[in-house]
């Protein structure tokens, strides 16, 4: 439905506020040529931005793409970004790039992420999870999320976790995403020691039998804490998962 007609039927009395508001939420979707469509409203509608995934799209489109969402949204957010497209979208404009997350973010001058008070901690076991792990904290960082992070401290030395663990929950902290590869334990362990929505987030490290995540995958299903639990390297889910959390929090303290 056009705009214009949609507020002259509100302004007649023909439809409510209510599904004025749908209509306008539901109707924002751009067609670029034949190869995508933007939804520049899905962070109104879902509180969590669009972003495109990058693995096998052409460079070229992929930078087109990413023009469309910069001129309507004012932000683009790509992810698993290659070399080579990450060439062809510096030629078009300037990018904040992850190497370890292999995130690309363009912004339109004056584009500022709303901070909305909300706050997560993200822990990783080891190191290697750490790709997937700042994944998910660029993501929850651009849907206004306050991000503390406790690296390295796997369940082969739980010594470290405590220590950076209790300073996190001191912040305030409104939900934790603990990535783990291998055996996949630490979200278990974090899951029983803290009053927080925690989100497992398994990594595909680890080799042999239950190599590649899936043996971290089916530790976190099995859990005895409770625990929430994405799929295998799904970082851009948890940290929207998380962040989501963090923001229906962070308002409903407000309106305390």
């Amino acid at each position: 439905m056009d705009l214009n007609h949609l507020l002259e039927k509100l302004k007649n009395g023909d439809i409510e506020v209510e599904e004025a508001s749908k209509q306008i939420k539901l109707g924002n979707i751009h067609t670029l040529s034949e190869i995508s469509n933007i939804d520049p409203c899905r962070m109104k509608r879902t509180g969590i931005p669009e972003a495109i995934f990058s693995e096998g799209k052409n460079p070229d489109d992929l930078a087109d793409i990413a023009m469309e969402h910069l001129k309507h949204e004012g932000r683009a957010i790509l992810t698993r970004v290659s070399d080579e497209q990450l060439t062809v979208l510096k030629q078009k404009h300037k990018v904040e790039w992850n190497k370890y997350a292999r995130i690309a973010i363009l912004r339109a001058d004056g584009f500022q992420v709303y901070k909305t008070g909300g706050a997560i901690g993200i822990i990783t076991a080891g190191t290697v999870d750490v790709p997937v792990a700042e994944e998910a904290r660029i993501i929850a960082h651009e849907m206004g999320v306050a991000v503390h992070t406790i690296y390295d401290v796997g369940a082969a030395g739980i010594h470290r976790l405590f220590p950076p663990l209790e300073e996190i929950i001191e912040k305030g902290i409104d939900a934790i995403i603990v990535a783990a590869g291998r055996e996949g334990t630490l979200p278990t362990i974090v899951s029983g020691i803290v009053d927080v929505p925690v989100i497992g987030l398994p990594v595909s490290s680890g080799y042999g039998a239950g190599g590649n995540g899936t043996a971290a995958l089916h530790t976190m299903l099995q859990s005895c804490s409770v625990l929430s639990v994405v799929n295998i390297d799904a970082g851009f889910v948890a940290g929207a998962f998380a962040a989501r959390i963090a923001n229906v929090v962070a308002e409903a303290r407000r309106k305390e």
